[in-house]
């Protein structure tokens, strides 16, 4: 295998804002696997405060021995050899993952959607994130989800309801929730749960800090408005303390490290009677389309990456009708991957 990577600074159109700090871009490790003639390519979105950077991305790729990862890939394997190199580092994990999983579909020349049993005509719509900000500022990014028929909303903050209020203000798209951990009084949660049903929300992440598995729990029991895990789980072995707690999950697959164990998450989540969100951080097309196929087996998905940035380095994802296009192409489908990327 030949390996080539790439620092790249993906710059957002407006600062965003959840509950615990403000950016106004990511750090991403760009990386292309070369294997029999096929090329791959994958990504890791290291948004600081999951603790990944250039060097440990670049610390971590001198790790792996190559030779060890063959095909036909069996990827249950390749990830618990990349985790006994280093514990954490999910992001430049599931950079390979993605890449190999490109590559596994190039040469099936099968679409990554359809080796996971995905259908494209049940993709979900996605959403678009509006982060935590003056109602000034929301008027300006509600003019760029025109395309979108969910908004996605930052909260955890005091100004919870002014933020809802402005966008209610301009739309009447249904919306999710994000809290980041944002909630601390259990009470007041649900009194605030209780009046965003009113308002159209469709769902709540994370509302209170996630190692308060019996706060959690207590605003599931009661919510009207599914409770999702985000924070609270990263991984496979996560799940089973949240069962109960939770009505679903959040699944990244800059947490899940890929596509893989992102795709075992949906299968357990589903033997828990729980509901899933697929989701992304700030992500180019590529690590987008790893999740896009992997959508249609959930109930919901926030896949906003490609349009949250000003300078992804590739072809935006086929979009239409607030939905992913899934092309039948082989692998991710990712286009527009110019010559000079990796130079």
């Amino acid at each position: 295998m030949k390996i080539s990577c790439k620092q790249f600074e993906l710059e957002l159109k407006h600062p965003f804002s959840i509950s615990k700090f403000t950016r106004t871009s990511t750090p991403l490790m760009l990386l292309k696997i070369e294997h029999e003639g096929v090329t791959g390519y994958g990504e890791a979105s290291m948004v600081p405060y999951m603790g990944e950077s250039y060097e440990s991305a670049a610390a971590f790729l001198s790790l792996v021995d190559w030779d060890k990862i063959q095909y036909p890939f069996d990827f249950k394997e390749i990830i618990a050899y990349l985790d006994s190199l280093a514990p954490g580092q999910p992001a430049i994990k599931a950079a390979i993952d993605i890449a190999l999983n490109d590559i596994q579909g190039k040469l099936l020349n099968k679409p990554c959607y359809e080796i996971y049993g995905a259908d494209p005509a049940k993709m979900p719509v996605t959403s678009y994130t509006i982060g935590i900000d003056t109602p000034e500022v929301i008027r300006e990014k509600l003019k760029d989800a025109e395309a979108f028929k969910v908004i996605k909303v930052k909260l955890g903050r005091d100004n919870d309801q002014e933020i809802i209020k402005t966008i209610r203000s301009m739309t009447n798209v249904p919306l999710y929730v994000d809290a980041n951990q944002g909630w601390a009084d259990k009470i007041k949660a649900i009194d605030l749960i209780y009046w965003l049903h009113n308002e159209g929300v469709v769902l709540i992440e994370q509302p209170m800090d996630k190692n308060n598995l019996d706060g959690n729990a207590w605003l599931t029991e009661r919510s009207p408005i599914p409770l999702l895990a985000d924070e609270a789980v990263q991984r496979l072995a996560d799940m089973d303390k949240l069962k109960g707690a939770y009505h679903g999950i959040n699944v990244k697959l800059m947490k899940s490290c890929g596509m893989y164990e992102g795709h075992q998450m949906i299968l357990k989540a589903r033997s828990f009677g729980m509901k899933v969100l697929i989701g992304c951080m700030s992500e180019t097309s590529c690590a987008t389309l790893a999740a896009a196929a992997l959508a249609p087996l959930c109930n919901w998905a926030d896949l906003d990456g490609p349009w949250l940035t000003k300078n992804n380095p590739f072809t935006d994802p086929a979009f239409e009708d607030g939905k992913y296009i899934l092309k039948n192409l082989p692998g991710l489908g990712l286009e527009g991957v110019t010559s000079d990327l990796f130079l």
